[in-house]
């Protein structure tokens, strides 16, 4: 069996459409976009292209894209270009608990620098309750910043609700829309949202490059210091290959989005169906349909113990998959502290498994893993009976 990958939201394997597109900027279009010269011209028309294109992507204009080396980048610079150079006495931001930790250690930073920080709670599947987020959205607060969709367990968040509430109390309202922004429609125009994050290796496009979106109006404090590109907000000579890239990746998305994610869930609903029949005490982790269309999140009742075992034995079978986000990986055999938010005690937040879906999986690949996995829990399974009979 050729392998498979299932782990889409933690990166995307790369379209060869948007690899065509950055060939030529390897080498043949190598300017510097700042440089008035031909070259640099030629560049700085290409980089510009590509902000149109993402600006697309989200409904937004081209001037409200700011293009940065990932979506953490992105992330730091709404919350701390919000912040930043202000009186920070009695000043307030108002998040969730589950965010990504680009958002949730930018918080603890700004927290010892001595802003207020309210962790808004979720329910047992992963969704912020708006009510808690209009009585916590009091006087001082600056900023709200709730994520589009969470990247463990895939729960889609009531994010035009709780932009609302953020504009009727006259506070910013940031969203974290990497795992979401080409899988699931945005258009800012409609949307109450002032800042958003993205990157582009989400969406099938490179590494080393992400965006954020500063509405019309909205004022922030660089974190770069230098020549002043990017509106001034992110200095630095631009990766004209990457952007370029994310932009074709952008465009891609736009295009094909709602046959992709109609294409997804209904992969996605068969891995869900498949495995709770045929692993005995599985469950879906998170809301059955208000979830990204390509992610899928299980665990085993019982077994929970067992996660980052059944991981690396279906890696070894040929299947990749994870146990939560890639960023966490480090802290890979403590609970999740997604899960852990959502009421699961200690032991069970160890045992998540996240299946991700992309352009690239297919039908056969389900059926394929839905083929394997009983087996190789049942060989997990026995090793943990001989061990405790052992003990």
């Amino acid at each position: 069996m050729e392998r498979i990958y299932f782990d889409n939201a933690a990166t995307t394997p790369v379209d060869p459409r948007v690899i065509e597109a950055m060939q030529p900027f390897g080498w043949d279009v190598f300017g510097n976009p700042s440089s008035l010269h031909a070259p640099g011209r030629e560049a700085r028309a290409a980089v510009d292209r590509a902000r149109a294109q993402v600006a697309a992507l989200i409904g937004a204009q081209p001037t409200e894209i700011i293009f940065t080396a990932s979506g953490t980048e992105a992330d730091n610079l709404a919350l701390l270009g919000t912040f930043s150079g202000r009186d920070l006495q009695d000043s307030r931001i108002v998040t969730s608990t589950i965010e990504h930790p680009a958002v949730l250690e930018t918080c603890r930073y700004l927290e010892g620098h001595g802003v207020a920080v309210t962790y808004l709670p979720v329910d047992g599947e992963g969704l912020v309750d708006p009510d808690a987020a209009r009585q916590s959205t009091v006087p001082g607060t600056r900023l709200v910043s709730v994520m589009v969709a969470n990247n463990v367990v895939g729960a889609v968040e009531p994010i035009r609700e709780l932009g609302r509430i953020a504009r009727e109390q006259g506070v910013l309202f940031h969203t974290d829309a990497v795992q979401a922004a080409g899988h699931l429609p945005i258009d800012v125009r409609s949307e109450p949202v002032d800042l958003l994050s993205i990157s582009a290796h989400k969406l099938h496009g490179p590494k080393g490059v992400g965006a954020l979106y500063v509405r019309d109006g909205v004022r922030l404090q660089p974190l770069i210091h230098g020549g002043g590109q990017e509106r001034g907000l992110r200095s630095a000579t631009e990766n004209v290959a990457g952007i370029v890239g994310f932009g074709r990746a952008a465009e891609i998305a736009r295009s094909e989005m709602s046959a992709e994610a109609a294409r997804l869930v209904a992969l996605r609903d068969r891995l869900i169906e498949g495995i709770v029949e045929r692993i005995p005490g599985a469950y879906l982790i998170g809301p059955r349909y208000c979830r990204l269309p390509g992610h899928v999140s299980v665990a085993f009742a019982g077994q929970e113990g067992e996660a980052i075992r059944l991981l690396l034995a279906l890696d070894e079978a040929g299947v990749a998959v994870s146990s939560g986000s890639a960023c966490s990986a480090q802290h890979a055999g403590e609970p999740s502290y997604v899960l852990r938010a959502m009421g699961f005690d200690p032991f069970r937040a160890r045992g998540s498994l996240r299946l991700t879906l992309g352009r690239f999986n297919t039908e056969g690949e389900v059926e394929s893993f839905l083929d394997l996995l009983p087996g190789v829990a049942a060989g997990l399974n026995s090793i943990t009976t001989r061990r405790v009979g052992q003990a």
